[in-house]
């Protein structure tokens, strides 16, 4: 098998991997015609879509670590049936509130939120289950496939989503991405329980959030993966609102191209993932590199002059953001001890989504005064402008030169944790 497949041998993970790419599908049709509901219900207000992805992220901010927690304590396997179970009523709630015309923007931020509270669990859990599967060896390439799938729903489910609404609205598409979650929740009870390797539980007990934040506070290689991603995902990653924007504002088409948008980016956030599959485990060099990379490209993105060379850009762009975020997801899981593993996954997650609620309202106000374009060009500085300036405060604070810092800090193999672990201790 192709080393960028290896990860499929696992009957587990492929069942897994299945399920997810049809779940990924409708969830990015959701995306899309949750963006074009809000936009047409509240006049085309970039500040109305700002607040409603805020709103879906809030609660990876606020509850996130405790849904780590809960993936530290309990049957991860158990624990996504749930969560891919609440997620899909609250879709069909949306859709049945949209096929009869009674939505309105206060229920879409509502339900926005209800499927955020979802997902704080969900994501922790999913993303320390994956290694259960496939084991440390194969997780690097695991964690790309991951994206892979989600990418090429994201190639799948946009397009779709746009056509889907010029000819029936935006309410089928939310009844059927509730549906996709049964996917899902199918693939998990038809796997092989006897094949996981589950990591050991945590016991009950005071402050093991605390507990988390004090071990990631201790890892100065963790700690600057998680000051990248906070500024890139608050500020960087809005692009279901800025490609919105840019889409009607500034080159006025309407859903069909909005979809196409999605689609394109997608196609260099795939190769990103097939890349990053076939890596095999990161350095955190590549993370600094890939966030810089990052904010230069949107930058390009927000200064282009038409619609046509705008969605060319978003093909590198797309390549950048998914080299970032599967190394620094790599990163992470590879260097943590099992025990902490779903605390450090769920901090992870809100750092990298939970800043949303402030981001992505400020960049929505941002593209109301200034224009759609400086909602990319104010991104991509800061995403830039801050890994710079965390990468060489930290060299600093350690006593390293920056070139030090970056090759010295590599993700640690899992038979080599309890010596690391002890050290920083």
């Amino acid at each position: 098998m192709s080393p960028t497949f290896h990860s499929l041998r696992v009957r587990n993970y492929r069942l897994y991997a299945t399920g997810g790419l049809v779940s990924n599908v409708g969830t990015w049709m959701q995306r899309v015609a949750q963006d074009w509901l809000v936009l047409q219900l509240s006049g085309h207000s970039g500040v109305a879509l700002g607040i409603t992805t805020g709103l879906q992220f809030l609660p990876m901010l606020l509850i996130g670590p405790y849904g780590g927690m809960l993936a530290d304590r309990y049957s991860k396997r158990r624990l996504l049936m749930l969560t891919q179970a609440s997620m899909g009523i609250v879709g069909a709630v949306l859709g049945l509130l949209d096929v009869t015309g009674v939505v309105q923007v206060w229920h879409v931020y509502l339900l926005a939120l209800l499927l955020g509270v979802g997902a704080a669990v969900d994501a922790p859990t999913r993303q320390s289950f994956v290694i259960e599967m496939v084991g440390p060896d194969d997780l690097a390439n695991a964690v790309g496939l991951n994206s892979a799938s989600f990418n090429l729903g994201r190639v799948i489910g946009p397009s779709l989503a746009g056509l889907l609404i010029v000819l029936i609205g935006t309410g089928p598409v939310f009844l059927l991405n509730a549906a996709s979650f049964g996917a899902v929740i199918v693939a998990l009870k038809q796997m092989r329980v006897a094949e996981l390797a589950p990591a050991p539980r945590a016991k009950p007990g005071r402050g093991q959030v605390r507990e988390g934040i004090r071990y990631v506070r201790s890892r100065p290689d963790l700690l600057l993966v998680m000051v990248i991603v906070f500024f890139v995902g608050t500020f960087g990653l809005n692009f279901q609102m800025t490609s919105a924007l840019m889409n009607t504002e500034v080159f006025h088409k309407g859903a069909g191209a909005y979809g196409l948008l999605g689609s394109v980016m997608a196609v260099g956030s795939l190769s990103g993932a097939l890349l990053a599959a076939r890596r095999g485990r990161p350095r955190l060099r590549l993370v600094v590199g890939a966030a810089i990379a990052f904010g230069l490209v949107e930058i390009t993105a927000g200064l282009m002059p038409s619609y046509l060379a705008f969605t060319a850009v978003l093909i590198p762009l797309g390549l950048c953001q998914m080299t970032l975020l599967n190394s620094a997801n790599a990163t992470m899981q590879l260097g943590v001890d099992p025990l902490m593993r779903g605390r450090v996954m769920a901090l992870y997650m809100a750092v990298l989504m939970g800043g949303t609620p402030l981001g992505a309202p400020l960049v929505g106000a941002l593209a109301e005064a200034f224009g759609a374009r400086w909602s990319l060009i104010g991104g991509g500085l800061v995403s830039a402008g801050a890994t710079a300036v965390a990468s060489l405060l930290l060299a600093r604070r350690q006593g390293l030169g920056r070139s030090e810092l970056l090759g010295g800090f590599r993700t640690t193999p899992e038979r080599d944790l309890a010596d690391a672990v002890a050290a920083q201790r």
